[in-house]
């Protein structure tokens, strides 16, 4: 009878226990879930904002060194020479102002006006520079003998005018006395054909003559890119050019 009553009452006890366990922790779990399972408390939010949100975080402003934009320059124009320019009516031909050059050793020709070559001496340029001048000048028989400085030009004329412009010749020349003129042979930028009759020369590579091959007929002084048949022409040249 005892036993059955310690036993009785250690079963209601647990029983009891397990009640005020269960109660105690019913009232416990709105708390918890306040807390997070870090015991952190947690905040409510809304997708949707509300009237007292606190203002917005302004973005955060970089401070850097952003240079100054430089205007386009507009282009270099480049200096270009018409062809009129290379006239002169002067006493005596403005060498020194139009200086057409091309680099290389040979002169090339351009719309009848010769550009010296940047490797010769000085005086082949003077006169090559010279003898532009007299692109235009027409034939005329004894011309530039009187004066380098003439109407018009024959063929020993022309070529006397570009000898005195290189500094080789103080007085012109006929056909006759080019044809014993400096030493013979060709010469390294200035060759003379003479005969009786007429006379042409080479100078860096271009021929002056004041014959035109195609039209067959004195023109007066002028450039030419092509050669032409030297038989019967004595090959002169000023010493040492």
């Amino acid at each position: 009878m005892t036993a059955a009553i310690v036993r009785f009452r250690w079963r209601f006890t647990t029983l009891l226990a397990s009640v005020f366990v269960c109660a105690g922790i019913a009232g416990q779990e709105p708390d918890s879930a306040a807390r997070g399972s870090f015991g952190v408390p947690l905040q409510p939010f809304s997708l949707h904002e509300t009237a007292d949100a606190g203002p917005r975080a302004e973005p955060i402003r970089v401070a850097y060194y952003a240079p100054r934009s430089q205007p386009a320059l507009p282009p270099r124009a480049e200096s270009v020479e018409a062809e009129d320019d290379l006239e002169t009516t002067n006493a005596f031909p403005e060498i020194n102002s139009k200086r057409p050059i091309v680099a290389g050793d040979r002169a090339i020709l351009r719309n009848g006006i010769a550009y010296a070559p940047s490797h010769a001496p000085d005086n082949i340029k003077n006169a090559i520079w010279a003898v532009n001048t007299l692109r235009r000048k027409p034939y005329v028989w004894g011309g530039g003998h009187g004066s380098f400085n003439d109407y018009g030009y024959d063929c020993s004329g022309a070529v006397s005018f570009a000898l005195h412009y290189a500094g080789l010749l103080d007085a012109p020349l006929p056909s006759s006395d080019l044809r014993h003129y400096g030493r013979r042979g060709r010469g390294r930028w200035i060759t003379i054909y003479s005969r009786n009759g007429h006379t042409f020369a080479i100078i860096a590579g271009l021929r002056l003559d004041t014959t035109d091959l195609r039209d067959g007929g004195d023109v007066g002084p002028r450039w030419y890119a092509d050669s032409r048949d030297t038989s019967g022409f004595d090959p002169r040249h000023p010493a040492g050019w």
